[in-house]
């Protein structure tokens, strides 16, 4: 299947794939360049019209070579231009020697540019193929040019950032548009690129879609493709248990509450019966602030045996607010082995700190039944080799967890990344920053339960979770709680 556009993610080796396989079928590679420096040029000229001075910034690759075709685009519409390049230009090889030669103008060393009033910076410097730090020269005018507040277009990605990982090496230009061409790159979406590329604008400059659609991997931007072919709609048919039976195990009498948001947060998101499994201790509490949600009493491993004899509890929350990691990690060693599904969060997730592999061995099996939802503490404790590693990004990270655990790990965050064991994995770029509240990741874990009740795949629900999270906080405006956030969900 092609992969949607506005999903896609493109990694930069494997866009400089793409671009060899346009060369390699005929296309013209140096009229690509053109296309995409004249569609830089215009979006200065749209966005900018008032501009006293166009600054083009050009580098010693290809997106150099697409910065001379926009000074050139520039100065034929008769606005004000000044080129600056970084290294020497009379080793540019290639389609930006081309580009180099058909400019008309003449360029400065990029050491003598200081901003001015009324400039925009076109930023050509290295685009999405930087693998190393910024060289010094860079960084400085980099700094210049923050300093100043002048704005800045970016060619293909601001300078200074990974365009695999959204790292900043060294520095980079915080840009207000950036203008990219035939597909998106994780550094576009990842923190902090996200925040330092401004709105980005994906170009088409006429490499078949085939061609790019070849080299998409298994990262993408998540959004409704992913499961939308997975979700079983509602039935007149229906009644509760054919909607799934999703428990959720309470903390103790004086933690409460985690529980409770991630039970009410499955009922809303669709589970047609929510249980809540209490410490007897904890009754009382939670009697008090259930209605629709049902309450067992569920201390001991015969307790939660026998509760397993009804074979319609199949999908289990464990975490929030729960506390004591022996039990913990004893009811989850329980659920893996009766064969159940089960999201794994907070307490959960920290009860198996150095005991990842008999997690692992519990939940063995054909079928992903094991869904583990960390922020970055979380993900450290359970992950501590994969965490400490500087030069990976956070998909690869994601990854690299959730082959050996056999389970679906969301890594939460500003740009939750959400990872198979068969190599799958997703990015979130839509949820907003008012989820950094206590109680968030409850809410969270319960949707994802509610969405394994209803026959999602493990990975298809943590994809729909993580995206009906983030619509219910935007539908909650700011000042949300945790309580607010479980009244806003929705179902798909």
């Amino acid at each position: 299947m092609i992969p949607a556009k506005h999903s896609l993610l493109l990694t930069p080796i494997a866009m400089a794939r793409v671009d060899a396989a346009a060369a390699a079928t005929g296309q013209d590679s140096f009229g690509l360049m053109l296309r995409a420096g004249e569609a830089v040029a215009a979006a200065a000229l749209r966005l900018y019209p008032q501009a006293m001075r166009y600054v083009v910034l050009c580098g010693p690759g290809n997106n150099g070579g697409d910065g001379y075709v926009c000074a050139e685009a520039l100065a034929r519409s008769g606005t004000a231009i000044a080129v600056f390049h970084f290294g020497d230009p009379s080793r540019l090889r290639g389609d930006a020697a081309v580009a180099r030669a058909a400019y008309s103008g003449v360029s400065q060393d990029i050491a003598n540019y200081l901003p001015a009033d009324g400039d925009v910076v076109i930023d050509a410097l290295f685009g999405a193929g930087l693998a190393r730090d910024v060289p010094s020269e860079v960084a400085e005018v980099i700094h210049r040019v923050s300093s100043a507040r002048i704005a800045v277009i970016a060619v293909d990605l601001p300078s200074g950032l990974d365009g695999a990982t959204g790292q900043v090496r060294g520095a980079a230009f915080r840009a207000a548009r950036t203008v990219t061409f035939m597909a998106r790159k994780p550094g576009h979406v990842l923190l902090p690129g996200r925040d330092l590329c401004g709105e980005v604008e994906v170009f088409d400059i006429g490499i078949p879609w085939r061609q790019v659609a070849a080299e998409a991997g298994p990262l993408c931007v998540n959004g409704a493709a992913l499961w939308q072919d997975r979700h079983r709609a509602l039935d007149a048919a229906d009644h509760k248990y054919r909607r799934g039976h999703l428990t959720v195990f309470s903390g103790p009498d004086i933690a409460t509450g985690a529980a409770r948001l991630s039970a009410m947060a499955g009922l809303k998101a669709g589970a047609g019966l929510v249980t809540m499994a209490s410490p007897a201790a904890a009754i009382a509490a939670n009697a008090v602030h259930l209605t629709a949600i049902m309450l067992a009493r569920l201390d001991t491993a015969d307790d939660l045996e026998a509760y397993l004899q009804d074979p319609r509890r199949q999908n289990f929350v464990l975490g929030p607010g729960f506390g004591d990691p022996e039990r913990a990690r004893d009811f989850a060693l329980r659920l893996g082995h009766a064969g159940r599904c089960l999201v794994l969060d907070a307490d959960g997730i920290t009860a198996f700190r150095e005991q990842r592999d008999r997690l692992a061995a519990a939940f063995d099996g054909k079928a992903t039944r094991l869904v583990v939802t960390p922020h970055e503490g979380e993900f450290a404790r359970l992950f501590p080799e994969i965490a400490k590693d500087a030069t990976a990004g956070k998909p690869d990270k994601a990854l690299a967890a959730a082959s050996p655990l056999g389970g679906v790990v969301v890594y939460k965050g500003a740009d939750t990344v959400i990872a198979a064991p068969d190599g799958r994995a997703a990015i979130e770029e839509h949820a907003p920053p008012t989820l950094a509240t206590a109680g968030s990741g409850d809410v969270l874990a319960g949707i994802i339960g509610a969405l394994m009740t209803q026959g999602l795949p493990a990975f298809e629900a943590a994809c729909a979770g993580v995206y009906l999270h983030g619509q219910a906080a935007l539908r909650a405006g700011r000042g949300l709680t945790a309580e607010d956030l479980a009244r806003a969900v929705l179902p798909l």
